[in-house]
């Protein structure tokens, strides 16, 4: 969508990051910038460096080279604090206090901010109720599901009233109703304004939550750009999927004719193609293989640009 009028000042911007441990690059000339308003994605495989991007958005990390500047002429680390007033942080792993209530975590966390108690005592049964955890105010974190605690999470990280949020794979070990329920919070904070950096493993919740992308590995900044626009410039509009008995032999019939790239992970067979129909017709109905067309998504163009291997962690 096109707007009329001037482009936004960005809330927050990167430029050229570079991070080093020992002879290992993590960040390479990383630059990019988030808008008002704006849920920025970084998505990668593991040790692209998306955590230590945050860590560095964070002041947690200092890089070796490169800046970033936020909320209006601060810069970090100088003025970290600053900067940590106006920040929410949902991090990986679980970093509630367990031996306190719901209730008592978020009064706890706001205090930390130089909150007055007669600040923050109102706020609390709304951001419980955000979370959707009324219910749940007298209860520790220990008797929580692993959806819940995720969204206490997030109320605790909006005690302050932060202007971006910064969330490192809020939804990893959820269930996908426990997923669907936090992204319909996320969603909710970005009608209010809120602005988002979001890293995650989830195509899905890319697709879903985030207005642009930025596709890491190895450190440095492959792609960038709207999903459906990245999706349209890297990738054929169609998709069939081939599995089941013969499917690993089509790899190499005739029939790869019919895409523009064939693809093998495991036992299934990707054709990459402009129009389906053709090579729908010639597959005919043969027993035993099964078939699935359709468009192209973000898993594709993530495995086209990083690469189908396992990485594992670090």
């Amino acid at each position: 969508m096109r707007h009329n009028g001037p482009v936004p000042t960005p809330l927050f911007q990167a430029h050229n990051l570079h991070k080093r441990y020992g002879e290992a690059v993590v960040v390479n000339d990383l630059s990019f910038e988030i808008a008002p308003g704006e849920c920025l994605g970084v998505i990668g495989p593991n040790g692209a460096g998306k955590t230590t991007t945050i860590r560095m958005c964070l002041g947690l990390t200092a890089p070796d080279h490169g800046t970033i500047e936020a909320l209006g002429g601060l810069t970090m680390p100088r003025d970290a604090r600053a900067i940590k007033a106006q920040l929410g942080v949902v991090s990986q792993f679980d970093t509630l206090d367990p031996d306190f209530t719901c209730a008592e975590n978020l009064m706890v966390y706001a205090r930390y901010f130089g909150m007055r108690r007669a600040q923050i005592m109102p706020r609390i049964p709304q951001l419980l109720e955000f979370a959707a955890l009324s219910h749940k105010a007298d209860a520790k974190p220990g008797e929580l599901s692993g959806g819940m605690r995720r969204r206490l999470s997030l109320a605790r990280a909006l005690v302050n009233d932060p202007k971006l949020l910064m969330l490192d794979e809020p939804t990893t070990g959820l269930d996908p109703q426990a997923r669907h329920l936090m992204w319909e919070r996320l969603q909710v904070l970005l009608q209010q304004g809120k602005s988002i950096l979001l890293t995650t493993h989830f195509m899905d919740e890319a697709e879903r939550l985030c207005s642009r992308l930025l596709v890491l590995d190895h450190g440095r900044k492959i792609a960038e750009g709207r999903p459906r626009d990245l999706i349209a410039q890297h990738l054929e509009p169609d998709v069939v999927e081939l599995y089941g008995d013969g499917a690993l032999e089509l790899a190499h019939s005739p029939l790869k004719d019919y895409a523009a790239r064939v693809e093998v992970s495991g036992e299934t067979v990707f054709f990459y193609t402009q129009d389906a129909r053709g090579l729908m017709a010639a597959l005919g109905d043969r027993s035993g293989l099964r078939t699935f067309h359709r468009p192209a998504n973000l898993e594709d163009l993530f495995l086209k640009l990083t690469g189908r291997q396992i990485r594992e962690d670090g």
